[in-house]
């Protein structure tokens, strides 16, 4: 066993044992406090509801620790227990193209993973939410869309992956990582601007807000936030799940606004006025492009890393993967980082929830200048009753990995605004 083997080992054993342990700590929290609303809560949410949002997260919370230990097993497999090296030497020895080889390493893990992934999205889809009474997607559309996201993901992929090993093969230097990095780069601004227009059309329909008071309502605000509206839609989230949302996507004075159509059915327009100021407020302190500029630096230290342990023996050994083939090994080194990544950087996790937690404190700092902070007290209020949203969460649970504050800290927050 070498030193990183042993590295490696400790790491994954600590992201386990600690996301068991926080996932037991939540399903504890929730069921100690299901007998009795919060006093903040109780005039607006009745204890069937709030009982019936400590059953959602207990069951969601069980669903996820079995997906953790399914994880451990699948990595291990790929790693430590020769699958990965098994896969890569039968691929190197049936295929002579040293770029098609490459592309399908790495089409082939990620099928893999997903295929492994896929009972456990059915049992939460109709199991847990069917139960609740959020899903209203049948098994045909659960099928149509598996089908059609496969299709498009594989074809994004293996041209980028085609593109990216091409170049490699021509035109390689020792900074490689660089161009690649910069085409990631300028391939993530193009899906920004495609994905909204292009991809989401095939699995959702959009028709224009025909709602002349909400409508007025929102262009007024939108101009009062110097925000540059182009489109008003409405998604028909509702044949796939009850929850709802609302988002904004473009550039410039090119942008969009899109509602489900579910949370237009469960807000007034005030409401839903209040809602979308809070989503302007992250546009008005750019948090969204704060975001974009934090995931190109992240990516660009990850390439780096990525070029330099390509070249280091120990990386691939102490992972238990030998490529005793003559084939180049950049889709190799590649899924080895993919797979091993998310285990030491899982203790990043809470930094980058605390940040989005201050963002989110600021957007309803915004909101509640722009509009009625008690509009939005009440939307929320009443998406957290809809979407079955524990009030009572365990304080390290939360910390650990909410990306929004507790409803209670929230909404005490808001009232203090006011």
């Amino acid at each position: 066993m070498t030193t990183f083997t042993l590295v490696f080992i400790v790491f994954l054993i600590a992201q386990t044992t600690t996301q068991l342990y926080l996932s037991t700590r939540q399903i504890r929290s929730v069921s100690q406090h299901k007998e009795a609303v919060p006093a903040e809560f109780a005039q607006k949410i009745n204890l069937q509801s709030h009982q019936r949002a400590a059953q959602y997260t207990i069951a969601t919370q069980r669903l996820h620790m079995v997906s953790v230990l399914i994880n451990v097993i699948v990595l291990l497999g790929f790693t430590l227990f020769g699958g990965l090296t098994a896969l890569n030497t039968w691929l190197a020895s049936h295929i002579s193209s040293p770029v098609a080889y490459q592309v399908l390493l790495v089409l082939a893990v990620t099928f893999i993973s997903a295929l492994i992934d896929i009972p456990l999205s059915i049992y939460k889809t109709f199991v847990i939410e069917q139960s609740f009474g959020f899903n209203r997607m049948s098994v045909g559309l659960f099928i149509k869309d598996l089908i059609k996201s496969t299709l498009i993901s594989t074809l994004f992929m293996a041209s980028l992956l085609y593109l990216l090993f091409t170049f490699l093969k021509h035109f390689f230097t020792p900074y490689w990582w660089i161009w690649a990095w910069a085409g990631l780069s300028i391939m993530m601004v193009l899906l920004m601007a495609i994905v909204p227009k292009f991809i989401m059309p095939l699995f959702n329909k959009f028709t224009p807000l025909d709602d002349p008071v909400l409508k007025e309502r929102i262009q007024g605000l939108a101009q009062r936030a110097n925000f540059g509206l182009k489109e008003l839609y409405v998604m028909d989230g509702s044949k796939r799940s009850s929850h709802g949302n609302a988002y904004f996507t473009g550039f410039g004075k090119n942008r969009r606004i899109v509602f489900f159509d579910t949370l237009l059915n469960k807000l007034t327009p005030a409401e839903v006025e209040a809602v979308l100021a809070h989503e302007l407020g992250h546009f008005k302190h750019k948090h969204v492009l704060k975001r974009i500029l934090l995931t190109f630096v992240m990516s660009f230290i990850f390439f780096a890393l990525l070029g330099y342990l390509i070249n280091q023996p120990w990386f691939f050994a102490g992972l238990g993967v030998f490529h005793h083939v003559t084939q180049p090994i950049f889709g190799l080194a590649i899924v080895l980082f993919l797979l091993v990544l998310p285990v030491f950087m899982f203790f990043y996790t809470p930094i980058g929830n605390l940040l989005s937690r201050k963002d989110e404190f600021e957007a309803d700092q915004y909101a509640v200048q722009q509009t009625n902070a008690e509009d939005l007290t009440s939307a929320l209020v009443k998406l957290y009753d809809d979407n079955a949203a524990t009030l009572t969460p365990d304080a390290l649970h939360s910390a650990f990995y909410d990306s929004h504050p507790p409803a209670s800290i929230r909404i005490a927050h808001l009232k203090k605004a006011a």
